[in-house]
């Protein structure tokens, strides 16, 4: 029924490419795009995508940005389309039971039901990392996936003491090739 690919993969894992290319909006929207339309063709896929790209691009660039001044940001770079539309109405919400009620949570399992959402956090809770996981949490929902969309956003501008140190402590080890890299 048109709903094989409107899921939130994309959106799940683009984020160090918003951070990448942070310096450029217009190319973090063409990477973003070409990124999602692999594995995910509904256009509410591949925006939710762009939006998450966008969003970890702003994150990098303008830490400050934060309430509806990021959400509106953000926005102001989308297509037109539903995801656009929540991000719009997510400007306007002030407490995280309308956001999750109003936005989604993910239990429709696409990125029109999770990307809002998770930028309402960001936008709201994203001065504190832990704050913002535990408020995607305790709004239940698909919460692997809107952490992981928060945590991506956040990564891009958090150095690794925003993150809780216990939360360090409890990781995996990173592989060498991994560690290389980051020198």
């Amino acid at each position: 029924e048109g709903r094989g690919s409107w899921g939130n993969g994309a959106a799940m894992r683009v984020a160090p490419l918003g951070a990448w290319f942070a310096d450029d909006i217009d190319r973090v929207v063409i990477e973003a795009r070409a990124s999602a339309e692999v594995t995910h063709a509904h256009p509410d896929a591949v925006a939710g995508a762009v939006a998450v790209a966008i969003a970890a691009a702003l994150s990098a660039a303008k830490p400050q940005l934060h309430g509806a001044e990021l959400l509106d940001t953000v926005a102001a770079h989308m297509p037109d389309g539903p995801v656009r539309d929540r991000l719009r109405h997510a400007e306007s919400i002030d407490d995280s039971g309308t956001a999750a009620e109003e936005l989604g949570v993910g239990h429709d399992t696409s990125a029109l039901d999770t990307v809002p959402f998770g930028l309402w956090v960001v936008a709201h809770h994203g001065h504190d990392f832990a704050d913002a996981c535990w408020t995607a949490v305790a709004a239940g929902g698909d919460i692997d996936t809107t952490c992981a969309i928060i945590g991506g956003i956040l990564g891009a501008r958090a150095t690794s003491d925003a993150i809780p140190l216990d939360w360090l402590e409890r990781c995996e080890p990173l592989p060498e090739w991994a560690i290389t890299l980051t020198r």
